[in-house]
């Protein structure tokens, strides 16, 4: 079988999109998935995302971590799903869809995304450390010189200590730039990697450093380009959350399967 795949990233998280409308991808083959999404002997990608009908929404988006696993919200992988909608019609500049955690919004105004996440509330503190859920769980970890750091080996060691080794977790290096700019590196589960930049983890960051001073919107820099952060806050819940930054399509293929 020849599957026509598109190439999608957003600040260097990229993605294999697939139109599913037809549900003819084996999404119950986990083998497969991981295979396309390896970098050596498949297409290579951080994950991969099937567009697929809903009779409630413009589209569902089904993610798939590049393990090949089931993942949960993916803030940069929604993204471009909405702009992989928009160039097959499925919508024209604006959509409500249904994700892994639930109901998104969003938007297309030029090159950039504004893709609506879900409310958060409560924010667990761990020594002077962060962790928090925005769709996907995140450890959130302010740092001096976040350029220089390993972010390998010290986010592997957050994500598969006692508490998280069992599910995982995200693990976020967050450096301040400025009063409401900050600089982020992520360790991505499911990847076990750090990854140019997470959408839901930029989002976590973002919160927390609100409470430790800043204000909305937050600026955020990834080593995958430059993202947008912006939300309301009263105490440790957050409300009107927004994510905006670009998606692009890199190239299309076909591979057989």
């Amino acid at each position: 079988m020849a599957l026509s795949f598109y190439k999608y990233q957003g600040t260097g998280n990229d993605f294999v999109m697939v139109d599913n409308r037809k549900l003819t991808f084996p999404a119950d083959d986990e083998q497969l998935v991981k295979h396309l999404c390896d970098r050596h002997v498949g297409i290579g990608a951080d994950g991969l995302i099937l567009l697929q009908d809903h009779p409630d929404y413009d589209f569902e988006m089904v993610y798939f971590n590049a393990d090949g696993r089931l993942g949960s919200m993916c803030g940069n992988g929604a993204r471009c799903t909405v702009r992989f909608a928009r160039q097959l019609g499925v919508i024209e500049d604006v959509a409500c869809f249904l994700a892994a955690d639930g109901e998104h919004q969003a938007s297309v105004e030029r090159d950039l995304i504004q893709l609506k996440m879900n409310d958060v509330k409560g924010v667990e503190r761990i020594g002077e450390d962060y962790y928090l859920n925005t769709g996907s769980p995140h450890y959130v970890r302010f740092v001096d010189n976040v350029r220089d750091l390993d972010v390998y080996e010290e986010g592997r060691a957050i994500r598969y200590n006692d508490r998280f080794s069992a599910v995982g977790t995200n693990v976020n290096f967050v450096q301040r730039l400025s009063e409401n700019e900050i600089y982020v590196r992520t360790y991505e589960r499911g990847v076990e990697d750090e990854t140019l930049s997470c959408g839901t983890g930029v989002t976590a960051a973002a919160l927390v450093t609100s409470m430790e001073g800043a204000q909305s919107p937050v600026a955020v820099k990834t080593p995958g380009g430059d993202l947008k952060v912006l939300f309301e806050r009263s105490g440790d819940v957050f409300k009107y959350i927004y994510l905006v930054g670009p998606a692009k399509l890199v190239f299309t293929g076909s591979v057989t399967i």
